[in-house]
């Protein structure tokens, strides 16, 4: 970069790197089981040493993608901030996400222990301001902590691992669990 002005080389390279994490993002929040780097090359129009020279492997990019939804996240939370009963949308959103986008969740739960953690805390702590909220207006109960969200997530992710009787199945179960979890958080 020459006195501030990027070079066409340099936003190139940028327009490539959104590209990949746009189509990775499109394919691992897909009804896809398995997602490979190939496919995300040909979705985003580049050539697998492209999509490698800017993610080494496919947990580089795992990453990126759950940073692009995070962002997501943090968009609706500002967008929401003045409405304190959208968050049970808001959750519910979260919680399905979490059984529709399959790929990610599986290439998610093989990071670093401390990657997972570090993603699980920031969604938390994003979350906790507009729980708070919406206790003060009384549409969640008031002994709802920030960290109960974790067992929430959990317990959704073990009616998905769970489920023995094929993915159709366990999709409706996590459904139910969302939807009784959701009726004992919140208030009538």
């Amino acid at each position: 970069m020459l006195y501030g002005v990027q070079t066409p080389r340099r936003r190139d390279a940028q327009r490539n790197r959104e590209a990949i994490v746009r189509a990775a993002c499109d394919l691992m929040t897909s009804e896809r089981a398995v997602v490979g780097m190939p496919e995300i090359a040909r979705r985003a129009g580049v050539g697998q040493a492209t999509l490698y020279r800017h993610f080494p492997d496919r947990y580089a990019l795992t990453a990126a993608v759950i940073g692009l939804q995070v962002e997501r996240l943090e968009a609706c939370v500002a967008a929401t901030r003045q409405q304190p009963a959208a968050f049970r949308a808001m959750l519910d959103a979260v919680l399905r996400a979490q059984v529709s986008m399959r790929p990610l969740v599986r290439l998610a739960r093989r990071l670093e222990p401390a990657v997972q953690g570090r993603y699980l805390r920031r969604i938390v702590a994003l979350l906790a301001e507009p729980l708070r909220r919406a206790q003060e207006h009384g549409h969640v109960r008031s002994d709802l902590e920030p960290g109960d969200l974790v067992l929430i997530f959990t317990m959704v992710e073990g009616v998905l691992a769970g489920t023995l009787d094929g993915e159709a199945e366990a999709r409706a179960a996590a459904d139910r669990t969302i939807d009784l979890a959701l009726d004992g958080v919140f208030k009538a």
